[in-house]
């Protein structure tokens, strides 16, 4: 072998592991840099020389420096940042509203509780103004606490609005960054199997970054450029170009932060099509944590006023006069979209606190007379015909009915939240505690010239809110009414008039043919104001919705209860509703039921001994509609009758304590997965300093090696120029 030959193994293999020298070294500094992944040398032979005696080696070259990266981990680590980062947020918020809601200063419940105890201790002490004072104090307190929750939930909605947008901003830059880096990298090309490594570097953890505000999915081109995609396949980096995200206003609610999405000319809501990351973490509480909050809250509200209002309009004040709301009550909020082309309007009223659901509701117009009513929080629909009839009010659906005017184009959508502003919008509507009706609108007392031993209950009003019962008779031109809550009979045999009007209880509805007139046995309800015909009727009458008014105004009409002769039946005089009113069985003990109140007398009377019904005008020491206030907690008012205010409550605080705990747990997985990725990455990716340390000593060897390599090389050939000179 030839002096020159030695040279040229020996300056190669010099040159080799001077660079292997320095990538080690790069590694090393490069040690605690985020988003770098280590560097190998790889070295291949040079090609061999042909001689005589066959192939002789001729040193080694570098075959590339190759990035150590894995970009199925990498993917792996994306997807999992965005899961985390999503579970993350969702926590965040869902814990500042199990805090706000279970706190013993911002809660509801005890207000609530405070505000009953009061009602009750009025009930106990209805004569004293210190006691009634106190329960004012306590009710403008009650609705403080509702408005302030309700301004928290406003508080949370208004943060999240910023989130979003600060969000989204990160999102462009990200993006346009992350298009910069394809441009360079193109401009730079793939140079080796590892291409611009450090461009690389940045550009994948730029992805990582955006990964934390929105799930990403990315391809890689021929170019070496990367392209992004968001949502349902939405491109946000496509080579060079980047697409810009932007905050736009709901097409309900301007006050809502939606998503929006350029392209071809227009700006498209992708809200619901966005998942992962800080985004979907945001949308994602939003819609199943405070929106459904604000609802539920609002519903109590409105139950609690709406209930308390009834009763309380049912008593007299310590002026004898009849009561008044105690509450305001907010109306259901209807907002139209703002891509409407038609000029309908809707509005909606609350017609049964006790079927309100904390869902909001969507109305579309069909065509043809024809809408379609979904209920946003399961998507059950309710289909709605005008029949051509303007403005058409509907029946009740889950407690609320919605009167629509003519004029709407096919598509026009309206957003009904029958429940949104209950908490915003309830405050005390009185001040003086005189005005609290405490004591019931009737009294009852037997004459003192009574010789038998009947005694006669105080009496109490009926409420609208009772379960009134109409039943046909045979033949079916007369009908009997129950009231099914008290057990009177409040009429029998009353003639019926297809379409006029019925009244008891303070509700007026009436009955009409449809296709036929009713049949003997059919049977119609109005259960807390909602009115319905049994399934099992035969005929074809219909039942019209039940107006409230304030409470029976026949109320202040004395009636006269006298026994006959004999005293097994009595008869009344000054009835204005109710039938019959002479020779009424009597039967110790029942209630017997005229113009919207309810009595019962017991004992033996005598013949000729009359009982008395009429207004309560002092109100003084008269506790009976305190009582039936009080009894409002513990009412079953709300999900149909099977939940009382305070369980509503209790199950709202529940399910917000659950979902935080659920997503505290997904929160503990996926930062668990996402741990488990980057240790798979860092496995492959980083840089390992015993590793490193051990490479430098092996390449100072070799590198040492090389140099005497060298060095031999120039004595021999040194020695063969001294030999022939």
């Amino acid at each position: 072998m030839s002096g020159g030959d030695i040279l040229n193994v020996g300056t190669s293999a010099l040159l080799a592991f001077q660079q292997s020298l320095n990538t080690t070294g790069n590694n090393i500094s490069n040690v605690n840099t985020d988003g770098y992944s280590r560097e190998r040398v790889n070295l291949i032979t040079q090609p061999a020389v042909s001689s005589s005696i066959g192939a002789i080696g001729n040193g080694v070259q570098i075959s590339d420096i190759q990035r150590l990266y894995d970009d199925l981990i990498g993917v792996r680590v994306n997807d999992a940042t965005a899961s985390q980062s999503q579970a993350g947020t969702y926590n965040g918020v869902a814990g500042q509203l199990d805090s706000l809601l279970g706190s013993s200063d911002t809660g509801l419940s005890p207000a609530i509780l405070n505000f009953f105890n009061d009602v009750q201790g009025v009930a106990n002490n209805p004569s004293s103004t210190a006691q009634r004072q106190t329960l004012l104090s306590d009710a403008q307190a009650l609705t403080s606490q509702f408005n302030f929750f309700s301004s928290q939930l406003n508080r949370m909605q208004g943060d999240i609005n910023g989130e979003l947008a600060s969000t989204v901003t990160d999102i462009n830059s990200l993006a346009t960054g992350i298009a910069d880096l394809n441009r360079q990298i193109g401009s730079v090309g793939n140079t080796g199997r590892g291409g611009p490594s450090d461009l690389l570097d940045k550009r994948d953890l730029l992805i990582q970054q955006l990964s934390k505000d929105v799930a990403v999915t990315t391809v890689k081109q021929s170019d070496g450029s990367v392209n992004v995609f968001i949502g349902n396949g939405q491109s946000l980096v496509v080579g060079t170009q980047a697409q810009s995200l932007s905050i736009v206003q709901n097409h309900y609610d301007p006050q809502r932060s939606e998503i929006g999405y350029a392209s071809g000319g227009a700006t498209t809501v992708i809200s619901d099509q966005l998942s992962g990351g800080k985004i979907g973490g945001l949308l994602q509480v939003r819609n199943e944590v405070l929106d459904p909050v604000q609802n539920a809250v609002g519903r109590i509200s409105i139950s609690l006023a709406s209930d308390f209002n009834t009763q309380h309009k049912l008593g007299v004040d310590l002026n004898g006069n009849a009561g008044k709301d105690f509450f305001s009550v907010a109306s259901p909020r209807v907002l139209d979209n703002t891509d409407n082309t038609g000029s309908a309007t809707v509005s909606a009223s609350i017609v049964n606190t006790g079927d309100l659901t904390a869902s909001d509701y969507r109305l579309t117009y069909d065509g043809s007379n024809a809408y379609t009513l979904t209920r946003l929080s399961d998507n059950q629909t309710f289909s709605i015909n005008t029949g051509g009839t303007y403005p058409y009010t509907t029946d009740s659906i889950d407690g609320v009915s919605l009167n629509i005017t003519s004029g709407a184009a096919v598509n026009d959508s309206f957003l009904i939240q029958p429940t949104r502003n209950g908490a915003k919008d309830i405050s005390t509507s009185i001040s003086n505690p005189a005005e609290i009706a405490a004591a019931a609108a009737i009294t009852a007392e037997a004459a003192t010239s009574n010789t038998g031993s009947g005694t006669v209950t105080p009496g109490t009003v009926n409420s609208p809110h009772d379960n009134l019962s109409l039943v046909f008779n045979s033949p079916p031109t007369t009908y009997d009414v129950t009231d099914v809550t008290t057990g009177a009979t409040l009429a029998s045999g009353l003639t019926y008039t297809s379409g006029g009007n019925i009244s008891f209880n303070g509700l007026t509805f009436a009955i009409s043919d449809g296709g036929t007139a009713p049949a003997a046995g059919d049977t119609f309800t109005v259960d807390r104001e909602v009115t319905a015909a049994d399934t099992g009727n035969t005929g074809g009458g219909l039942i019209s919705p039940a107006t409230v008014s304030a409470s029976d105004p026949n109320l202040t009409d004395p009636v006269t209860i006298t026994f006959n002769n004999p005293p097994t039946t009595f008869s009344v005089t000054g009835a204005t509703t109710g039938s019959p009113v002479a020779n009424i069985p009597y039967t110790d003990g029942s209630p017997i039921s005229f113009n919207g109140w309810t009595v019962a007398i017991s004992g033996t009377p005598a013949a000729g001994d009359t009982f008395t019904v009429k207004p309560n005008t002092t109100g003084v020491g008269d506790n009976r509609n305190a009582l039936l206030l009080a009894g409002i907690q513990t009412d079953n008012a709300l999900n149909g009758g099977t939940t009382s205010l305070q369980d509503a409550y209790g199950q709202m605080v529940t399910d917000v304590g659950t979902k935080t705990h659920q997503s505290d747990l997904a929160q503990q997985a996926q930062t668990a997965v996402l741990n488990q990725a980057q240790k798979d990455l860092q496995s492959v990716s980083g840089v390992n300093l015993d590793e490193e340390a051990a490479n430098l000593v092996r390449y100072q060897q070799a590198y040492q090696a090389a140099a005497k390599l060298i060095s031999v090389s120039t004595n021999l050939f040194d020695t063969l120029l001294s030999t022939f000179r």
